[in-house]
């Protein structure tokens, strides 16, 4: 893996050096404004908009310890869960629901992962403090992305830059730094004028294995950077074109897998453009190309000391072919003699896509209607060397060809300022292509949704209902990575399409101190993809997965309550719970994350903040057992638990914050439902859950020039 330094001590002096200009520069200035400390984010819940959209910063601080990659900030918003491997790179869950049923977007394009496990999923080549905003869409309540989430649309995105001549440049960096020798930078940086920028985002991220609240070593070290370049022109204050490039690599230890990240590289290319007021009813055309190549490779030696096997090395069994081997032949074959060599494995998969999409804004009278087309083509392949055994091994080897291509339309009709009603369709062609079995499957899924918003400010009241509809088609890893339930049947033709029938609705008041929201659903998903793991047969790769059709019911809440004791103390309360039937076998829904409260407390003043946040998650014992998806199955009931984190925020100048934070402040041991069982080369029992981290401190000092 390449493991660029140019941000780590040269970053590190330059922030500090700025730090004590900008206090030496305020320490002259007597009327310097008022800068108001930032805000330790701990819940993100309802905002602005209503409870079913939300928005979130990226570059605020959260707790626990700020994150590592897409799917640890997205736990921060209620409704969010991810399954865990180790330290970093975990696979993210919404109201119980895992894989393409959430589309990850970043600045409206898709970029998949390769891993045939899901080693790298989407959020892992995602670093959040790079990106300007986090929109979540709660449900299938939007029809504008190729193959629409049935449970959630997530958009990381970055906004244009719009510098002056007067002040040609802005940007802000940050330095963290926490227990078992987690550091992180991060620096953006954009030069310009009215027309015309250049904007770096780039950081690096390491950290050691932790230990949990007993002291145990949980493996899960990791490395990462990523490094964005965009060039942008901006002719008029109607005109923007945008030209980005970025790489990025990685290497991350897993407690939970037989195999380690020794490679997450990805290369990317877009092209962006919007033109807006072209006339008094077509307000806006926007279009975007975007090509992402991910090479990811998985082993079980460059991070971990491989497992040793026994190889038949002659006598009268084979000679040197090499074909005997065994876990626990341990050199007592006395027909032949056995020699103690590294089983070590590799695997490298890549991924290349290719997005597009065109799209219009127009807008007459009470409507305003958003159509466009849209397009999506991946690659995937891989490979398999076994070293102690190289007639084994797989040469490189394309396996699958994805092709997408959508048309869409999202109309908006405001009767008055305080009703509007949103509704929109879309269809989506797709061919998926087996290159193995030259087998090819075609679908047409179609997708639509109604909601009506209701609004009265006087009243510090908001409301919406929808109903949405979406039908998915099974992704890389349902079809192309599972057996069906039928011997002699592939999941490839015989997997049907995920039909989800979904009511969301909801409410947000404020009245006086006092804030309340609530977002409330229930589903009927017709063919859900479920799972089922034979324990026995090992969780490595090998471990052959059975897929198949049911019928399923979910609903589920989340809420929260906040009130404002004083000017400066204020606290809130949020939770949320998912709930899960699979309706054909009578049985629960497996992966699903039990009842979870966060009760937050704070005290605000000018230039600092206090904070204490209290998480207490109930037991989960509606499972099933040996079900579940891709990455986890459930391995039996979880115990409840409650951790307690402690968070400040200081204001040293205009310019710069420090943060600090004191995660899991008792050092309790504890394990999440959904984290993955322990892998045995670390010494893991078969069902042993690894714990999560223990007490944990960390500080970050962030700057904006």
């Amino acid at each position: 893996m390449v493991k660029p330094q140019f941000l780590l001590h040269p970053l590190t002096a330059i922030v500090l050096s700025l730090v004590y200009s900008e206090m030496a520069f305020a320490a002259d200035d007597q009327e310097s404004p008022t800068h108001f400390a930032p805000i330790v984010v701990t819940a993100q819940s309802a905002d602005a908009d209503n409870g079913l959209i939300i928005h979130a910063d990226p570059k605020q601080p959260i707790q626990p310890v700020p994150a590592t990659d897409g799917a640890d900030y997205l736990k921060s918003i209620m409704g969010f869960n991810a399954i865990k491997n180790g330290g970093t790179n975990g696979d993210v869950t919404f109201r119980g629901m895992f894989g393409s049923r959430i589309k990850i977007l970043t600045d409206g394009t898709e970029n998949l992962g390769a891993c045939p496990a899901r080693m790298d999923a989407p959020t892992s080549y995602i670093q959040p403090e790079s990106f300007d905003k986090i929109t979540v869409i709660k449900g299938p309540q939007t029809v504008q992305y190729a193959n629409t989430g049935s449970a959630a649309t997530v958009i990381f995105q970055r906004e244009p830059e719009h510098l002056t001549s007067d002040k040609p440049y802005r940007g802000q960096a940050s330095v963290l730094i926490g227990s078992y020798g987690r550091i992180d930078h991060n620096v953006e940086a954009a030069l310009g004028d009215e027309t015309k920028y250049v904007r770096l985002n780039a950081n690096r991220s390491e950290s050691n294995s932790y230990k949990d609240g007993d002291g145990k070593k949980i493996p899960s070290s990791w490395e990462r950077w990523n490094a964005d370049l965009a060039l942008g022109w901006t002719p008029d204050e109607d005109t923007w074109v945008e030209l980005r490039a970025g790489k990025s690599d990685g290497e991350a230890e897993y407690a939970g897998r037989s195999m380690d990240g020794s490679q997450f590289a990805r290369e990317s290319l877009g092209l962006h453009f919007e033109k807006r007021n072209i006339t008094n009813v077509i307000k806006k055309i926007e279009g975007q190309i975007d090509y992402s190549y991910n090479d990811h490779i998985m082993d079980n030696f460059s991070l971990r000391t491989p497992p040793m096997t026994s190889m038949d090395m002659g006598g009268g069994h084979g000679g040197h072919s090499g074909h005997n081997m065994s876990m626990d032949m341990g050199g007592h074959d006395m027909g032949s003699m056995a020699m103690q060599v590294p089983n070590k494995m590799s695997m490298e998969v890549t991924r290349r896509t290719l997005n597009s999409r065109l799209a219009m804004t127009t807008e007459w009278d009470k409507f305003s209607l958003i159509t466009g087309v849209d397009s999506q083509f991946n690659k995937h392949g891989g490979d398999m060397i076994m070293y102690a055994m190289p007639e084994g091994n797989m040469p490189f080897k394309s396996d699958m060809r994805f092709a997408s291509y959508g048309a869409f339309g999202e109309l908006t009709y405001t009767f008055n300022p305080e009703n509007k009603l949103v509704t929109g369709a879309r269809a989506d062609q797709v061919k998926i292509d087996n290159l193995n079995t030259n087998l090819s499957r075609k679908e047409t899924l179609p997708s639509a949704f109604i909601r009506f918003e209701n609004e009265n400010p006087e009243h510090g009241l908001k409301n919406y209902i929808g109903l949405g509809y979406v039908e998915r088609v099974p992704d890389y890893w349902e079809i192309m990575r599972t057996n069906y339930r039928v011997a002699g049947t592939s999941a490839f033709k015989n997997l049907n399409n995920e039909k989800t029938l979904q009511l969301d609705l909801g409410s947000q008041i404020n009245h006086g101190a006092w804030n309340a929201w609530t977002s409330v659903y229930v589903g009927l998903i017709d063919d859900f993809i479920l799972m089922t793991y034979d324990p026995k047969k090992g969780s490595g790769m090998s471990n052959p997965t059975i897929s198949k059709n049911v019928d399923a019911t979910i609903a589920g809440a989340e809420a929260g309550v906040g009130y404002q004791f004083t000017e400066h103390l204020q606290a809130d309360l949020s939770a949320m719970y998912a709930y899960g039937e699979n309706t054909t076998d009578h049985k629960a829904l497996p992966q699903i994350a039990p009842l979870e409260g966060r009760f937050n407390v704070r005290y605000v003043h000018d230039k600092y903040t206090l904070g204490a946040l209290w998480r207490v998650v109930a037991k989960q014992d509606r499972i099933s057992l040996n079900q579940g998806n891709i990455v986890g199955y459930d391995l039996g009931e979880s115990k409840a638990f409650n951790t307690l984190s402690l968070n400040a925020s200081y204001s040293l100048t205009k310019d710069v914050d420090v943060a600090v934070g004191i995660d899991n402040v008792l050092d309790k041991a504890y394990t999440e439902h959904l984290n993955k069982a322990g892998d045995a080369g670390f010494g893991f029992a078969a069902s042993e859950q690894f714990d999560n981290i223990g007490r944990n401190y960390w500080a970050r000092m962030s700057m904006k020039f």
